[in-house]
């Protein structure tokens, strides 16, 4: 028995609220692990400013999109909702901290008056950016592997710490820095700045290198992990994969020929395709191999009403979103003291009114020693994860 038409569109509708996400709030991301590995203060001033330009009009409205997904989840599949949230508390508690402190700390770093303070809430800034999309990658690699029952009774520590989910992970990191460079490339054409074009070029050459590595290991580990992902992969999904790959390799080609808006294009229907192959694999399981989408799907009633908000949505939240972005793209939401930091890093003569505390926060031994801390904490507890699951086994 085929699944009813408006079950089918409820999960396109979740689908592209993914991919909006992975587009959005991605290159978010990745601008903050652009920042975290631009260096120190003299050497990561320039790309820092710039980064900094990017993010703040839009890193606000970038991130409705995960509120959006939630809601759908939650709503139109309760019964799988209940069960990621039960198996894999960890992960995305640790992802929703990374998300929170990141707000935290540029939002603050904007308003610290002392320079430790900007380089504190740099740090968590800077760090979260890098712990958020890694929990979250390893999130979907569980699911995509069939590792979370349907009734879990607890956390399912093995099913975010297989190599899957751990690959996942890492190539959700590479691809948010993958598509941010693409976009900071963009940026920097439109201000004219090509010391800053070339060199979020060679940055996003080498994510884009490295996504397509993690991606075909990935490819290879779900080959025994989870055979039915990859069997459709390779199958019916097969096209969405082309797409992807050669999206991919013709983003980074249009950015060593400086087509601008071309390679934008590119890079966002690659991370699309993604996102649809990954859908389109899996279906019809909402949990691979436990629950599908029909038995895990909410009343028919639930699901029109689901799409009827769905529909205001795209009437009342995409064109608010088309115009700012419009007026990002056109230099109308830049700040003057973000003018100022641009010229300032640059070298050139600064005005007078110019605030020089509220520069970006360059990043120097106690903002790497603040970083570090915090990464390290994560580890330790993915590290006391790992030997709690170890021990049950072994029990």
């Amino acid at each position: 028995m085929s699944p009813p038409p408006e079950l089918i569109a409820v999960a396109v509708v979740l689908l592209a609220v993914i991919a909006a996400y992975a587009l959005f709030s991605g290159a978010d991301f990745g601008g903050g692990i652009w920042d975290l590995l631009a260096g120190g203060a003299r050497h990561g001033a320039v790309p820092r400013a710039a980064i900094d330009a990017s993010v703040t009009p839009v890193w606000e409205g970038n991130h409705v999109w995960i509120i959006f997904g939630l809601v759908i989840m939650w709503t139109a599949f309760p019964p799988a909702f209940a069960a990621i949230m039960t198996a894999l508390f960890t992960p995305l508690a640790l992802s929703l901290l990374g998300i929170f402190l990141r707000g935290v700390g540029f939002a603050f770093r904007h308003e610290a008056e002392r320079l430790h303070m900007q380089r504190l809430n740099g740090a968590l800034f800077a760090a979260s950016s890098l712990i958020a999309p890694f929990f979250l990658g390893t999130v979907i690699g569980a699911v995509a592997t069939g590792a979370v029952p349907a009734a879990p009774s607890g956390q399912v520590p093995s099913a975010w710490t297989s190599p899957t989910a751990l690959v996942t992970g890492a190539l959700f990191v590479a691809t948010c820095a993958y598509i941010a460079a693409i976009y900071l490339v963009a940026d920097s054409a439109r201000r004219k700045q090509p010391e800053m074009v070339r060199y979020f070029s060679y940055r996003a050459i080498a994510a884009g290198v490295l996504s397509g590595v993690l991606a075909a290991v990935n490819l290879l580990l779900m080959r025994t992990s989870s055979p039915y992902i990859f069997d459709r992969l390779v199958g019916p999904a097969l096209p969405l994969v082309v797409v992807s790959v050669v999206a991919g390799i013709a983003a980074l080609v249009l950015v060593v020929l400086r087509r601008i808006q071309s390679m934008r294009i590119a890079a966002g229907l690659a991370v699309a395709a993604v996102v649809a192959g990954w859908g389109w694999a899996q279906y019809p399981w909402l949990l691979p191999g436990s629950l599908t989408l029909q038995a895990g799907s909410a009343p028919s009633a639930t699901l029109w009403a689901e799409l009827a908000v769905a529909g205001l949505a795209v009437l009342f939240v995409l064109p608010a979103f088309a115009w700012l972005y419009w007026l990002q793209q056109h230099g109308r939401l830049q700040e003057p003291t973000d003018s100022v930091r641009l010229d300032a890093a640059a070298g050139s003569p600064v005005e007078e009114t110019a605030a020089p505390n509220r520069a970006p926060a360059p990043v120097q031994s106690e903002h790497r020693i603040i970083a570090g801390v915090l990464i390290a904490s994560v580890a330790a507890g993915l590290a006391r994860q790992a030997l709690e699951y170890w021990r049950s086994r072994r029990r």
